[in-house]
């Protein structure tokens, strides 16, 4: 080992080999330590409006451990229609951070569900700095090791419906990288053992790290033989601090070593099964200090520290401290058993339960396992209810993650000082729930005691064992987002969450924010406006069958049944009818509106009979075709339109080539009938693609229904007319039969009686 060149890395680390080998005393060099930057990257997404949390983008990082500084660089930039979009508007993005589990998040300052607890994050606000780009970052000094998510999204918009394809979109990509800077070779203290330690003049603080098992009730760090130049001191010129999981910042908890002799710092009710990091701070002056310094600690029960003592070399520059121990406070803790339904859906079961006794004299503690990762995306429920009267009687709980609180009476330690959730149940309030979004993964603990209320407080029951009903439980959701919201399991590259998707105008983390909701006598008007503005195809169809266009009377008969009931079936609220699966009857919706615009335009072509239904074959084979590939889409709309309007005007060239004259022939025909039409179509179409919002779509929706069945009526052709002047002999004087069609009775608008006929027979 000697002959080992002293790099930064080794002297680093010669704490920890001296710690191992205990050959030479341990001497700290932090500034000489060794860091390494890490670098991680996600690929850009594009954010959405706000409207739920199943409308945020969400990113997911692992912070190593020994991490001093991790920077999470924010990049954002526009695009419009693949191309920098630097006419798009600046919408600021927002992105929130947290530790352990993705953020429960509430911009919109909506009602959460009642027993629902909301768990910190941090929050920044990205504003835009260049036409089409901007970066930001968020920097966090010695981070908790482990998950991070990220959440981010765009403010809410105004509702607009827009139409896939009518303008090119603005997208707002986000892309954050994560860089950390971390230590290599922090020293590793024992737990009953002092070694010593000096902080050289050009040094500022030095860095230990110890870890704390199982059943570890309090951990006490000493400082002890301060001294500076070798020489004794009162007074130690250094400040302790100290922290579970990553290295003390500076609202960690401390102590001023110039005010106690000995130095020693106290942490109750420590974190299990985690790394706790120890920094010695000095105080500016021109001389080392020195130290010995050491970690005791205090279990529930003297027989489950008996590691400390294994495979232990004891050498002279080591003084070892054996642990103590409070055999009263020896409690077991009952585990649970894990009983997993579905995705996010697992079931916490006490072994001979779910019923639970509760003895007089000290607490009941469970403990529920999260797996890392996979359970911090759903809900966890936590429910109690007193199973017994006595008026006197409370039941206390302590919902804590990572240790358990053991609850005492007349104790200063409160639920609230670990960072846990207090709950209670008595005679007049027999029942309490918690709910815990996103909870973070581990391990988490219920303490419960029994106390009954007296002259001086709450003192411990005499003789009287209480029992209590205890149910824990992971939901996707908060109670399946009630009757106005759907619950979606979402997915980030690997990770799974769920989220509610609100309706109706209800809001919140579980659609029980009705401050907008709209009522039931609003939900019905709007269905039945929706679904019997469809009755306007009535007349069109009269017409049509009037006219012997018995295919066209069809698909309008087609169009109207699925349009109502597509629409039954579509309704936000509770006022919803479905006769058959919504994607069907969405697709039928879809297919009849685009087959009733084909068959129209083809109709007014005035083709051949067997041409005519050709086009129609082919065009209901390809609409379809086209409704598979994008239902949504503009050009599936536009597309065959245009298609067929192209047909009619060759139809109508052609023939207005033929006959030296206009086509149709009759200004009553274009005034009366196409002008009006085509106008009514058009209104449509624009109010459709340009008018609609989620707040007007009820009855600009139902306009546009009677408006497209209103144009069919006017532009849909009359049906072709026999000649009434041609008499039955002079038919039978053919081969076979003639067929005489005028082409003014055509278009129904002139009396064959005040003017010339031509006609033109075919056999």
């Amino acid at each position: 080992f000697l002959q080992l060149p002293l790099t930064p890395a080794i002297l680093c680390m010669l704490p920890t080999i001296t710690n191992i080998l205990g050959h030479i005393p341990l001497i700290l060099f932090p500034a000489d330590c060794l860091f390494v930057t890490e670098y991680f990257t996600r690929t850009p997404r594009k954010l959405s409006a706000f409207n739920s949390f199943a409308s945020v983008e969400l990113f997911h990082f692992n912070v190593p451990d020994d991490t001093m500084m991790a920077v999470w660089n924010l990049i954002t930039f526009k695009e419009q229609g693949g191309t920098f979009g630097d006419s798009c508007p600046n919408r600021n993005v927002t992105v929130y951070f947290r530790s352990g589990a993705p953020p429960v998040i509430n911009p919109l300052y909506t009602r959460f569900p009642r027993d629902t607890v909301i768990p910190g994050s941090f929050a920044v606000t990205l504003t835009w700095t260049l036409p089409n780009r901007t970066t930001g970052a968020f920097n966090v000094t010695s981070p908790l090791p482990g998950d991070w998510f990220l959440a981010a999204h765009l403010p809410k918009d105004e509702g607009k419906i827009s139409v896939k394809g009518l303008s090119e979109e603005c997208q707002y990509l986000f892309q954050p990288q994560l860089i950390v800077q971390r230590l290599i070779g922090i020293s590793v203290l024992y737990p009953g053992y002092f070694i010593d330690q000096m902080i050289p003049v050009h040094n500022r603080s030095a860095l230990y790290k110890v870890f704390i098992p199982n059943y570890i009730s309090k951990v006490k760090v000493q400082l002890v033989n301060c001294s500076t130049k070798n020489k004794s001191s009162d007074s130690c010129p250094v400040v302790l601090k100290i922290r579970a999981r990553a290295p003390p910042v500076h609202n960690s908890s401390a102590l001023d070593c110039r005010e106690w002799n000995p130095c020693e710092l106290v942490t109750l009710v420590p974190a299990w099964e985690q790394w706790y990091y120890i920094l010695v701070e000095r105080y500016l002056s021109n001389s080392d200090v020195y130290f010995r310094i050491g970690v005791q600690v205090t279990g529930e029960c003297d027989a489950l520290l008996p590691y400390f003592l294994a495979n232990v070399n004891f050498k002279d520059s080591i003084i070892y401290l054996a642990p103590t121990a409070d055999t009263n406070k020896c409690w077991p803790i009952r585990p649970t058993l894990r009983n997993e339904l579905d995705t996010f859906s697992v079931h916490f079961y006490v072994f001979f339960g779910p019923n639970i006794s509760i003895p007089p004299d000290r607490a009941a503690v469970f403990a529920v396992n999260l797996m890392p990762v996979l359970d911090s995306g759903g809900v966890l429920n936590m429910e109690l209810k007193l199973n017994m009267v006595r008026a006197n009687l409370t039941v206390f709980g302590c919902l804590n993650h990572g240790m358990p609180l053991f609850l005492r009476e007349n104790t200063s330690l409160k639920c609230e000082s670990v960072a846990g959730f207090f709950l209670s149940v008595n005679t007049s309030t027999n029942i309490t729930k918690l709910r815990i979004p996103y909870p973070q993964t581990g391990t988490w603990y219920l303490s419960l005691r029994s106390l009954c209320a007296t002259e001086h407080g709450f003192e411990q029951c005499s003789n009287v064992t209480a029992e209590v009903y205890m149910r824990a439980y992971l939901t996707p959701c908060i109670n399946d987002c009630g009757t106005y919201g759907q619950c979606k399991l979402l997915r980030t590259n690997n990770y799974l969450y769920a989220a509610c998707e609100c309706k109706a105008g209800w809001d919140g983390w579980g659609c029980t924010d009705n401050s907008e909701a709209y009522s039931y006598s609003f939900q019905l008007l709007s269905t039945l406006l929706l679904c019997l503005s469809n009755l306007m195809f009535v007349p069109p169809v009269a017409i049509a069958i009037r006219s012997h266009y018995l295919l066209e009377a069809s698909v309008y008969i087609f169009t109207m049944f699925f349009s109502t009931f597509y629409h039954a079936c579509d309704q936000p609220g509770i006022v919803v009818f479905c006769i058959m699966e919504y994607d069907v009857l969405q697709f039928c919706d879809f297919l009849g509106s685009l087959m009733s615009v084909w068959v129209t335009v083809i109709a007014m072509a005035r083709l051949k009979s067997i041409i005519k239904q050709i086009l129609y074959l082919l065009g209901a084979m390809s609409l379809s075709m086209a409704l598979q590939l994008d239902r949504h889409g503009l050009w599936n709309l536009l597309g065959p339109s245009l298609f067929a309007l192209g047909i009619m005007a060759v139809a109508w060239t052609v023939r207005t080539i033929r006959r030296r004259r206009c086509y149709p022939p009759t200004w009553k025909r274009w005034v009366f009938f196409l002008f009006p039409g085509t106008m009514i179509a058009t209104s449509a179409v624009a109010l459709y693609a340009f008018v609609e919002t989620e707040e007007n779509y009820f009855y600009i929706h139902s306009i546009w229904h009677m408006l497209i069945a209103g144009s069919v009526g006017f532009l849909l052709p009359p049906r072709a007319k026999p000649d009434a002047k041609v008499t039955p002999l002079k038919r039978r004087r053919g081969c076979g039969y003639q067929l005489c069609v005028n082409e003014h009775e055509e278009l129904g608008l002139v009396d064959p009686g005040i003017i010339s006929i031509n006609s033109i027979c075919t056999s």
